[in-house]
């Protein structure tokens, strides 16, 4: 803890001390509805702090974050609670959900969304190595027949499968370099054609 979040604790600490003698002065006489009136009041306060802990949770599944295709070529992807972009492809006729991973020098696909887009998972041969930062993973060099985002329709997508572990596909430059401007700019990623 830093000495600033003590301090608060103590204050609030203190605060409560406080306001539980005076409530216990006050009502001397009903014991029963104290406890009562402090259960419920502790209930509030869970109830509060559960809705406060999960309030990234709630929004997204009440106005969940959508990405946004303009008639211009854009498209504008929300920044997610965590801090990534996240965008849904269509890869060989099937959504796919991709972080966008501008670190990332192509695109490597999951071995479980391989195998939903058609890529025999028999017929994978992992023989070439990425540096991750969890260090080298085995990959196998694949082929994206078709790649759909929004109006955009790529064909001949050179990608990865991992061979490793990993739970979202990723999107990186050897897509992105398609197009002619990426930029970060009030919460969104915009890409432009």
């Amino acid at each position: 803890m830093q000495d600033f979040e003590i301090g608060n604790l103590i204050y609030m600490s203190v605060l409560a001390a406080v306001l539980v003698s005076w409530y216990v002065v006050q009502n001397k006489g009903g014991l029963s509805k104290m406890v009562r009136d402090a259960s419920a009041w502790v209930f509030i306060f869970v109830g509060t702090l559960a809705v406060i802990g999960l309030w990234g949770d709630i929004r997204q599944s009440v106005i969940p974050v959508q990405t946004v295709f303009t008639e211009d070529g854009r498209v504008e992807l929300p920044r997610a609670e965590d801090g990534h972009y996240y965008v849904d492809l269509t890869v060989n006729n099937r959504s796919v959900p991709f972080v966008v991973d501008t670190g990332a020098t192509s695109v490597v696909i999951t071995q479980s969304d391989a195998d939903r887009i058609g890529l025999d998972p028999e017929n994978l041969v992992f023989f070439t190595q990425a540096m991750t930062a969890n260090g080298p993973v085995d990959t196998a060099p694949v082929t994206l027949d078709t790649v759909i985002l929004g109006p955009f329709q790529d064909q001949a997508v050179p990608a990865y499968v991992n061979g490793g572990e990993m739970d979202t596909s990723l999107l990186g430059m050897t897509y992105l370099d398609r197009f002619d401007s990426i930029q970060i700019k009030d919460g969104k990623m915009i890409l432009e054609r």
